[in-house]
């Protein structure tokens, strides 16, 4: 069951969506259908589904080295929205733990460098 939901989302705007509208976001398997989306997240982190959005990002192609190129395997993105006093605890933490480390190695490349003048 919960092969078919494969890892969270995690980058700026997924982090963005959960701060602003509770909402979460999931690569899932090709085959699920909203419902079937919404019955398992329900389940499965015991929280109240409000909406499901799915969209198909277009394939993307791999570049070999040999004559025919590859393409990355499809999936299907999901935007879960929670109601308001409700989170899944473990993923909110991972996303603020890694915005932050991203965050840190920003301002770690912007550094201006010191002058040594005198």
């Amino acid at each position: 069951m919960i092969d078919l939901i494969k890892y969270p989302v995690i980058n700026f705007k997924s982090y963005r969506a959960l701060v602003l509208n509770n909402q979460y976001m999931f690569h899932v398997d090709l085959r699920l259908t909203k419902p079937q989306i919404k019955k398992l997240i329900e389940q499965y982190f015991e929280v109240n589904v409000i909406s499901v959005n799915t969209h198909r990002p277009p394939r993307k192609k791999r570049l070999y080295i040999q004559t025919s190129p590859g393409y990355k395997k499809r999936y299907k993105r999901v935007i879960i929205t929670l109601q308001k006093n409700q989170e899944i605890p473990y993923i909110k933490s991972l996303m603020a733990s890694n915005l932050a480390a991203a965050m840190q190695r920003v301002q770690n490349t912007q550094t201006p460098p010191t002058s040594t003048e005198s």
